[in-house]
């Protein structure tokens, strides 16, 4: 899978979230809504999620195994630090 476009909008809000990303793959596949987020140790990225009637958060979409959220997540930030 390539990833074939990675769009970054940067926001202003009170909080940790620094942008919000779209990321296509094969030019065929979206996903948006990631988001780019300042934590204790330096930014990371977010995977959109929506939030359980518990109050929980549960992610929608999301990288199986760490290798490839690696790879998202350096291709975002890359993006992001343009």
């Amino acid at each position: 899978m390539i990833i074939t476009e990675v769009r970054v909008r940067k926001v202003e809000f009170e909080g940790k979230t620094r942008a919000f990303a779209s990321i296509t793959f094969d030019d065929s596949f979206v996903i948006h809504d990631l988001r780019v987020v300042e934590g204790d140790r330096g930014l990371f990225v977010a995977m959109p999620n929506r939030r359980l009637p518990n109050g929980e958060r549960k992610d929608i979409a999301h990288p199986l195994n760490n290798e490839f959220r690696d790879v998202i997540q350096a291709r975002v930030l890359e993006e992001y630090d343009r």
